[in-house]
This record gives structure tokens, sequence and C-alpha cells, in this order.
């Protein structure tokens, strides 16, 4: 085991017992770092009721890394409990901040590839937006695979070019074929993450001109930051770049670039299928050892990272202070359910109208809308994302709320 002495009071390295075979490399041997007991199997998933919020189905949090490739993996991750489907509220379209971000990615995209009148597939394309986007800004056509989309969401003026399927993309979909195959924010809920990269590579054949983009959320952040609000249930697969880079050449590509994006938060790589001869590796494909010193660093760290949370919180409960997080997602669950935070929060805000009047998996905070503030009148906002915190101040001296903003 790898720092466990500085886990949570309430979890156990010692009792357990999971498979231990890296799911990105297949070597066997990986060491559980980090554990959290029943969290809920969905963050994102819209609970109609406080009661519902809080008996929703629970499962373990382990995660291992892998020492030969650097991935870390929930090893007790267990897919059968899942359910996407149109309750799945995942969209961050409502932010002008993601929107930005969204947009310039589609444009760098579509210049630097000449992505303009192709083919253009997505895997895990959500409510649709990332995908419309992009065959509009391109005059492309797309064929995108969620079994979340909601048809009647969609207003893009590119959607009769594009064909939905809300079905999870698989070996049964490989005849589809594009100029570019895009999957975003997609592969960390995927346990076994080789198998999909190979099944996505046997779509192509020899098809070896296809652009792959990905985009995951990038591990070492997460580490560094002890991000604890960024590891739940659905994403039981952690990439750095390395590791990313390792496993797409090992299912036959050629590695183009990788880096990040969203104040670090994004890690993203462009691919295309190997003509046979490897490539170079990149320069941040060499981070297997930094990868071991950012776990070390996150097993000491995390313990008393969790305490000074919970000073912050009991400070704020003793000054008889009304407290909000803002982020209703699954950062704000995680935050939440690690803390074991219940009473002394009582509302969850978010700017997606489809989430008000529902309730934080595991907790059950009420999610409202950011005018609620305006007679709620909370002393302290904890933000579960920096980035929005300028976006969120201004949202504040609209409805004049003169709150103390606190960032994870």
């Amino acid at each position: 085991m790898i720092g466990s002495s500085s886990l949570n009071p309430d979890q156990s390295t010692s009792t357990k017992t999971f498979p231990d075979t890296c799911p990105s490399c297949g070597t066997p041997g990986m060491d559980v770092f980090y554990e959290v007991n029943q969290v809920p199997v969905h963050s994102v998933l819209l609970m109609s009721t406080r009661e519902e919020a809080l008996t929703y189905t629970k499962r373990d949090i382990a995660l291992a890394l892998c020492h030969m490739c650097g991935f870390i993996s929930n090893i007790a991750f267990d897919p059968s409990v899942h359910e996407y489907s149109a309750k799945y509220e995942e969209t961050q379209g409502f932010s002008g901040t993601f929107n930005a971000f969204h947009r310039g990615l589609a444009q760098n995209l579509i210049n630097r590839h000449s992505l303009r009148g192709k083919d253009i597939i997505e895997i895990g394309c959500g409510k649709g937006e990332f995908l419309s986007m992009i065959c509009e800004m391109g005059d492309n056509r797309g064929v995108g695979f969620d079994p979340a989309y909601i048809s009647e969401r969609n207003q893009s003026k590119a959607k009769d070019k594009i064909t939905f399927i809300t079905d999870f993309y698989s070996e049964k979909y490989t005849n589809y074929h594009a100029d570019a195959v895009i999957c975003k924010m997609t592969l960390e809920h995927i346990p076994d993450t080789e198998e999909f990269i190979k099944t996505v590579r046997r779509s192509m054949s020899d098809r070896f001109d296809t652009l792959v983009f990905f985009q995951i959320p990038d591990v070492t952040r997460v580490l560094k930051d002890i991000g604890f609000w960024d590891i739940y249930y659905e994403h039981c697969s952690y990439f750095s770049p390395g590791s990313l880079g390792r496993l797409f050449r090992k299912c036959g590509f050629d590695v183009l670039a990788l880096g990040t994006e969203y104040d670090g938060q994004y890690l993203m790589i462009e691919a295309k299928p190997s003509r046979g001869t490897p490539t170079s590796p990149l320069p941040e494909e060499n981070d297997l050892k930094s990868v071991h010193e950012d776990v070390e660093f996150f097993s000491k760290k995390i313990g008393p990272t969790l305490e000074q949370w919970r000073s912050v919180l009991n400070k704020i409960r003793r000054e008889g202070k009304k407290a909000v997080i803002w982020g209703g997602g699954s950062k704000g669950v995680a935050f939440l359910t690690t803390l074991h935070v219940e009473n002394e929060i009582e509302y969850a805000i978010d700017i997606n109208p489809y989430k008000h009047g529902t309730f934080m998996a595991g907790t059950g905070q009420e999610i409202v809308g950011p005018d609620f503030l305006k007679a709620y009148q909370p002393d302290v906002v904890i933000v579960m994302n920096p980035i929005y915190c300028k976006e969120i101040q201004k949202d504040l001296d609209r409805i004049g709320v003169k709150a103390t903003l606190m960032s994870v």
C-alpha cells in the first residue's frame, strides 16, 4: 500500500481484496493509495426527492496505481450499477466560460486539421453540443453516440446533418467511419480502457488519415491539488499524459500531440492510426517518475487536506454563518460526500435549470438557481471549480449578494 496512513479514519485498506491487474497495460500488482467508502454511484443523475438522493445506490472507491504505465484505476469499480439515461444531466453548456472554451476548441480542431465538409464521429456526445458546434462551424456531417442524448434539447442549425444514436459506442458500431473521431470526457468512465481503444482502432482499419481526438481529466492536476472533489464513482480511469500516450501507442496509434487546457483541468490527445513504424514518444510522455511522486504527495497530504476542510466548515457553523456550494454536479457531490457534509450546508447552486428542484446524490442538499440567493443571503459561497469564480462573482453582484467567495 502507498501512504495508507493518510486515509480518512473511516477508510480501510486492510480488509478488502480487489483485482489488481492494470486494465490499461495488463501488468499485475496495482497498489491502492486512496479509498472512500460508500459514495453514490452517480453524481449527476437527477434525483427528484431528498429521500431518493440520500438512499441512492452507493459503492466504494479504491484508487490504485500501476507502477509499470502510470495508469490509475478505481479497482473496486462495478459498472453494472450504472444508469446512463436521459436523467443523466452532465452538460456544462449553460456557462459562458465553458462555451467560450468549447467554441475555441472546435475552431482550433477545424483550422489545424481542415475539418470542413468532413464526416465526424463523437463517442459520448452527451446532449450533442460539441458535435453540433463543430458541424455548424465547419459545415461537417456527424454521428453521435450517447444514451443520455435528448433530441428535444438540441436546437442546432446543423441538427439535420447529424445522426444521434442513443446507445453506448461498442464493437457493433465499428462499421461507422469518419474523417475524425472525437471522444470528450468519456474514457474516464470506461473500466476496460485498453479494449475500448482497441475497438476504436479496429473501426478504422487501414484508414490511416483518420484523426482521433480524446479529452479527459488530467490526473496529475488532481494529485498535485489534492483534488478529492474530482474523485467520484463514475470516474474509474485516471490518466496522466504519459499513461494516455502509452495506451494509444499500445493500441495501434501514433500520438501527434498531448497537452492540457482549461486551466490545466483537461488532458487532450491527438492521434492517427499507425502505419506500422512507431513514432518516437513525445516529451510529455516521459512522466512515469513524476506520477509516482505525485501519488506519494497526494497520499501524504490527503488526510490533512480533509481535516482542513472539516475545520473550515465547522468554523462556519460555529459562527452561525450560512454557506452554500456553487456547483450541483460531480465535484459538488464528491466534496460533500467525502467530507460527510449534510446539515452544515443546506443548498447547492447551479445555473443549469434542469437541475433546479432536484437533490445532491448522497447528501440530499436541494439544488437551486442563483436567484434563490437573493432571499437566502449566504455568508459564504464555496465554489467547486475555480475557473468559474469571475462568472459566479458577476452573478452574485447582479442579485445583490455580498458573500465571501471561497474556492476548492
